[in-house]
């Protein structure tokens, strides 16, 4: 029976069908997500097949294949005392093919090897033959503190990193079941001194995929890798290109007071959540940023027989660009006068919105975005080409392709599609 109110506790690291639901939230309801810091802690655990871990699905009740949910993020409490992340290079011979997802052991061959933390070198060893297997180095590491009332974090020494390494469990908080060792036991600390704001984002978000991939691979860019792929956890271009949900999105304003409305590729939509982040630049130039076990507390509304190819963003007002605000009074009565003026007629009614769009680079990922825009609008490909560029932008959410495509949007196209009142409720209108 489903649940008014339902805790997502569970961690897993390949999403899709075979992931099976561990409870079920109503239409409307609640769902409250604890997750682990979710993204370099995975990769340096061999035992996970993914480059994250996330939580377990959540079944919709009443959402099926060719609807849409609206997952309205009303609040990120940031567990973690610290963190740590950086710059990294993958180690040959201690993956096949792929790093994140396809972990070997050097020394004694296991595929995904039980392991632990040696920590006086501060690494990763096979249980098995005691061979270093953590298939990443970092070029570039910090580890990072956060204040009492999670505004700022520092970067620290190495004397303090080693003392963090010493207590990782403690400083990291997960708080959930999960495989994965706490990068901060790896005493990074390459980069000392620096100030960041801390602003909490989820970077792993949405409904399941079509098709067994691992989490960190749900999107266009990180699922080619799995194309073609040498080890088991390979799928085919048509599955990539027709069944992931793209939830593995990382862009910044996918935090508290926002929305997205994400496509149901399984029925029961599959919710999971992962890899929030405490602070993150468009693109995420670094590859990774601050990882965070949180507490995340989300509505869920089925929007039936909405088709979606990919995410639909509705952010915060202040997260949008500039051209794709809604006109002022003033700006309606200047366009006002110069229709008048001309004689031509024109379209007032008009809200932003955002699309996803996908690929293996940026260029793909813009023309993914803009065809997933045109499929949802009905518009022309030129008409939305023209429109974006001159009410509306593109934005990148993660290299090396992500990105979330800005529009002011007839409402009548929204009122069809059946979110116009979750636009209207999101902008207070």
């Amino acid at each position: 029976m489903a649940k008014k109110t339902v805790f997502a506790t569970q961690i897993i690291d390949v999403v899709g069908p075979s992931a099976e639901f561990v409870d079920i939230v109503s239409d409307g309801g609640t769902i409250i997500a604890g997750s682990n810091p979710a993204c370099f802690s995975p990769m340096i655990t061999p035992e996970v097949r993914s480059g994250h871990e996330v939580t377990a699905p959540i079944e919709v009740e009443g959402a099926s294949v060719g609807d849409a949910v609206a997952l309205k993020v009303k609040k990120i409490e940031v567990l973690s005392k610290a963190t740590a992340s950086g710059t990294e290079t993958p180690v040959e011979g201690r993956f096949l093919g792929d790093p994140f997802a396809a972990k070997q052991c050097p020394g004694c061959g296991t595929m995904w090897p039980d392991s632990y933390v040696d920590l006086e070198t501060h690494t990763i060893r096979c249980k098995k033959c005691n061979a270093e297997v953590n298939p990443f180095q970092f070029t570039c590491g910090y580890t990072m503190v956060f204040s009492p009332d999670y505004t700022v974090g520092i970067t620290v020494d190495e004397k303090s990193a080693h003392e963090i390494a010493e207590k990782a469990d403690e400083f990291t908080i997960a708080g959930v079941e999960g495989k994965s060792h706490p990068v901060t036991s790896l005493a990074v600390a390459d980069l000392v001194g620096v100030i960041a704001r801390v602003r909490p984002m989820l970077g792993n978000f949405g409904t399941s995929p079509a098709v067994d991939m691992p989490s960190s691979h749900n999107a266009g860019d990180f699922g080619a890798f799995l194309v073609g792929a040498p080890h088991p956890l390979a799928i085919s271009q048509e599955d990539l290109t027709t069944k992931r949900s793209d939830a593995h999105m990382d862009v910044d304003s996918v935090g508290a007071g926002m929305m997205v409305i994400a496509p149901v590729m399984i029925d029961g939509a599959g919710i999971t959540v992962g890899d929030v982040h405490a602070m993150q630049g468009d693109g995420e130039i670094a590859g990774h940023t601050t990882d965070v076990a949180a507490r995340t507390t989300i509505d869920v509304e089925v929007i039936k027989g909405l088709k979606l190819d990919g995410p639909i963003l509705i952010p915060r007002y202040e997260d949008i660009q500039f051209l794709a605000k809604r006109y002022t009074d003033k700006e309606l009565a200047a366009a006002r006068a110069l229709a008048k003026e001309y004689g031509v007629e024109i379209k007032e009614d008009l809200l932003p919105i955002q699309m996803v769009g996908s690929g293996p680079n940026l260029t793909d990922a813009t023309q993914n975005g803009l065809e997933r825009l045109v499929n949802f609008t009905g518009l022309d490909f030129e008409e939305i080409r023209n429109r974006v560029t001159i009410t509306g932008t593109i934005e990148i959410g993660r290299l090396p392709g992500v990105v979330h495509i800005s529009m002011l949007t007839p409402t009548e196209i929204l009122e069809e599609k059946g979110i116009l009142h979750l636009v209207k409720e999101q902008y207070g209108i």
